[in-house]
């Protein structure tokens, strides 16, 4: 697992090879993701969007963006946290993702870009 704090916001990321929805032959590899957002300052606030660099080991990298996460914009009260489960798709077996979250404090209605640090997706025979 991997953490960074941002303007008080924690993000913790948790990566999940999925073997059961990959085909290696055809080098489809599925990589299953939980964030944990954690709002650790004193005042409430709202995830708007998300952006994503997706990068694997064959060269490729894609860029993603869109409002919220999953389909929801969460508000995140001081001290609590939100969390959510998504997807990947790689054509190599070694790839790495990071970016960043839009969030508004909701006290003052300032925006803040919090960063999601980067984390590993590893097929894990390539552990070995």
């Amino acid at each position: 697992m991997v953490q960074q704090v941002t303007e008080g916001v924690c993000i913790r990321v948790e990566t999940f090879y999925q073997p059961a929805q990959s085909n290696p032959i055809s080098s489809e590899h599925l990589f299953a993701y939980r964030i944990t957002i954690e709002n650790l300052s004193e005042y409430p606030v709202k995830l708007l969007s998300r952006h994503w660099h997706i990068v694997d080991s064959n060269g490729t990298r894609r860029e993603v963006q869109g409002e919220g996460v999953v389909g929801q914009t969460p508000t995140i009260p001081s001290g609590a946290s939100y969390q959510y489960t998504s997807a990947v798709n790689l054509n190599s077996e070694i790839g790495k993702m990071y970016g960043t979250y839009l969030v508004e404090n909701l006290f003052n209605k300032r925006k803040l870009t919090v960063n999601i640090p980067e984390f590993q997706l590893l097929v894990p025979a390539k552990m070995n």
